[in-house]
């Protein structure tokens, strides 16, 4: 890792969950095209969501990463982003109340087209045929013209994350996310609920709070953020041919940054030391999440926390822990106890999806509510036994009213699952499982800013 950086090093290394274009000139013309177009995000946006990280990493702030699975071509459409922005809003508002900190918003949005998966083929009927790996690669249907990659698909994707964007910033910047505007932001197959019930009276003690304020002279005139809010977008950087192209010097600073995104993530498939996607990730200087699975060894981890973080920035480095609710308990402590004896400064966050993903007595593939509720809650005991601090979570949810996650509230079933199964690749959390993990979080949250209290008056006693 000492040999000087470049945008294309990437290259001379082993790339793993890469497709094969078998058309070489198609693909170096869509490279060419997309390191002609504009930035999709700017390196000042980057930096910005750096020093809130930075805060999350200090104990602060809070982080809220959430999103789809993978973002489809056919699927576009303003209410599907409205409806995903509006349940993080609902979330963020109920976990900053739990926990009485800045709460840091960043949707897998706006660039999270590519999947890894498990599998180069697929076998359906007998036919074997290569895995969907996103749209930004290749096609859902089960054909073998569909299958094959087509470097043309980054240009949709571009395209696609630029109107993705723009929506995304007119709803945080133009009134939207007007505090207001809380009763609004219900859905309304949640408001007939509990949940949606319990988020309504949340809803007026907001109200009563800003008719106090805005008697002591607080308004949304006087106090932006109020009427505002900050909105980040992030994505696995797993496709680096797109990466790579929309990597650009930043002029007020000479550094690099990959403008694709606000925030990238090596997944868990690929995060080898040698491999091609630490080697790009680890020259951007944009904030840059690491997935930490079962088969993370905690001296592997320091290696790669110095590639990635050689400088120890605050804010730079995101490790996200999706180990399943069954192994957490087993591998957890010990990344936690290497890095605080180490010294290094990491945001922590948890994603209970990807570990806990399983295959339904009808045949779909699922994720139970329970098992996402037991790493969640895993997740911050283990902290709290380790004198750490739970940055974050990380999740893969919808606005829209799915049926792919079993349990919660709802109680949804194995057999109810085809009602409404309409992701492309994993299974998602619907808003109203979404805003009732919300709530779950901020008691624990609640419950971490009282022991933190009570540690402090404790030293201060001493």
């Amino acid at each position: 890792m000492a040999e000087r950086w470049t945008p294309e090093s990437w290259r001379t290394k082993p790339a793993r969950q890469m497709p094969a274009y078998p058309d070489a000139v198609k693909l170096a013309d869509a490279e060419a095209q997309l390191s002609a177009f504009p930035p999709l995000v700017f390196a000042g946006e980057a930096r910005s969501l750096k020093a809130h990280l930075a805060k999350v990493a200090a104990g602060e702030a809070f982080l809220l990463q959430g999103g789809d699975c993978a973002e489809a071509f056919n699927e576009f459409r303003a209410d599907k982003i409205r409806d995903t922005f509006r349940v993080l809003l609902q979330m963020a508002v109920v976990l900053t109340f739990g926990s009485s900190m800045p709460v840091v918003k960043v949707g897998r949005m706006a660039g999270q087209f590519a999947k890894p998966r498990s599998s180069d083929m697929e076998t359906i009927g007998g036919v074997d045929l290569p895995s969907y790996r996103g749209d930004i690669i290749n096609g859902f249907e089960f054909e073998a013209e569909s299958r094959v990659p087509d470097p043309e698909r980054m240009i949709r994707a571009y395209n696609q994350s630029a109107s993705t964007l723009n929506l995304l910033r007119a709803f945080a910047q133009g009134g939207y996310a007007d505090l207001h505007k809380v009763h609004q932001w219900n859905l309304g197959f949640v408001g007939r609920t509990p949940e949606g019930e319990r988020y309504e009276a949340f809803a007026n003690r907001i109200d009563e709070a800003l008719q106090f304020m805005a008697a002591c002279g607080v308004t949304a005139g006087t106090t932006p953020s109020i009427r505002e809010t900050d909105f980040y977008t992030s994505h696995e950087a797993l496709l680096l041919p797109y990466e790579q192209a929309l990597t650009r010097i930043d002029s007020t600073s000479g550094d690099w940054y990959d403008v694709s995104s606000h925030m990238l993530w090596i997944g868990d498939r690929t995060r080898q030391l040698d491999g091609a996607h630490v080697e790009f990730l680890r020259g951007v200087k944009n904030p840059v999440g690491l997935k930490c699975g079962p088969t993370s060894d905690p001296d592997e981890l320091i290696r790669l926390i110095d590639v990635l973080n050689p400088e120890d920035e605050a804010g730079r480095l995101t490790l996200i822990v999706r180990m399943g609710a069954d192994k957490v308990e087993g591998h957890l402590p010990a990344l936690l106890r290497r890095v605080k004896a180490e010294g290094r400064t990491v945001v922590w966050s948890c994603d209970p999806m990807h570990g806990n993903t399983v295959k339904s007595s009808s045949g779909y593939k699922t994720r139970r509510f329970d098992a996402i509720l037991s790493e969640v809650r895993q997740f911050f005991e283990i902290h709290q036994a380790e004198d750490t601090h739970p940055g974050g979570v990380h999740f893969e949810l919808t606005g829209q009213d799915v049926t792919e996650c079993t349990g919660g509230a709802q109680a949804i079933t194995d057999n109810a699952l085809s009602l409404r199964y309409h992701t492309a690749c994993d299974p998602r959390l619907n808003a109203h499982q979404a805003l009732e993990l919300a709530f779950l979080l901020a008691e624990k949250l609640k419950e971490e800013r009282a022991d933190r209290d009570k540690a402090r008056r404790i030293a201060a006693a001493e």
